[in-house]
């Protein structure tokens, strides 16, 4: 079926700060997490200097989808921190 462009607010069971956590609520579907594939950290410049914006995670999903997601570590107050980038099936 392919990778497909989703961009919207995920919610962690049992957050765990910026690690990974073993499931997600996206909608009304459970993403529960059967193996990391990669993970990765984006960074963004202000005024010469680096800062880390966001930790990415790509993981297999139990019923075989590919999850990219990511934690934003500028969220404002309140806002949503986990987000569902992209999710792919494997068929």
């Amino acid at each position: 079926m392919g990778k497909h462009f989703v961009s919207q607010p995920i919610d962690p069971i049992a957050p765990a700060g910026t690690d990974l956590p073993a499931a997600f609520k996206w909608r009304d579907v459970l993403l529960e997490v059967r193996a990391l594939r990669k993970q990765w950290r984006g960074t963004k410049e202000d005024r010469g200097d680096v800062y880390l914006k966001r930790h990415w995670y790509e993981f297999e999903t139990t019923d075989g989808r590919i999850a990219t997601v990511y934690f934003d570590r500028a969220a404002k107050p309140g806002a949503h921190r986990w987000w569902l980038y992209a999710i792919e099936s494997v068929e």
